[in-house]
């Protein structure tokens, strides 16, 4: 079973974006987080000390200060949990991790790589049937966000703002 708490998605350059990784990780204060390839090109697996779902703020903060600090990562996915990518272990994990309160609007998020089993749409209706909140597309306080890849489905519950989205701003300047 998987155990990253954190995906980290890039377009190129596997190397590039583990040192990327490293570098911003180690400032925010892990110095020896766990980067691996997942069985699914283009995602980093990350075992980090840190609380992925408070790095969002601190990477945004960063990104802010300078955009070219952040060249070859794409998207910084918290992971609260994996299960087997069958559908009755997904829906055991949704039991587990989605608090949501009968007063809060939410959303699903499913993105699935390497995964032929089941369409979007069918894992959509089997997991909503879970949570009886009202639903909100639009504006939602709540996100469960369901990354299936092969084998293994991460489930996270977030609040809109902690997936953090490296956007390329200004000139092109290569890191060093």
């Amino acid at each position: 079973m998987f155990e990253f708490n954190l995906l980290v998605t890039y377009a190129y350059d596997f190397l590039g974006t583990r040192r990327e990784i490293a570098r911003m990780l180690s400032r925010l204060g892990d110095e020896a987080p766990t980067i691996r390839r997942t069985l699914v090109k283009g995602i980093i697996g990350v075992i980090t000390s840190l609380n992925v779902h408070q790095l969002s703020k601190e990477l945004q903060r960063i990104a802010n200060d300078n955009s070219n600090e952040f060249y070859f990562t794409q998207r910084w996915i918290p992971i609260d949990l994996w299960t087997t990518s069958d559908i009755p272990s997904i829906r055991e994990g949704v039991k587990k991790a989605a608090k949501i309160g009968a007063d809060e609007r939410w959303m699903m998020v499913v993105e699935k790589r390497r995964y032929e089993s089941h369409h979007t749409p069918e894992i959509i209706k089997e997991l909503a049937e879970l949570i009886e909140a009202k639903v909100d597309l639009r504006n939602p306080d709540k996100i469960l966000r369901i990354d299936i890849l092969g084998p293994y489905a991460g489930i996270t519950l977030l609040r809109p703002s902690e997936i953090f989205s490296a956007v390329r701003r200004g000139p092109f300047t290569p890191p060093e």
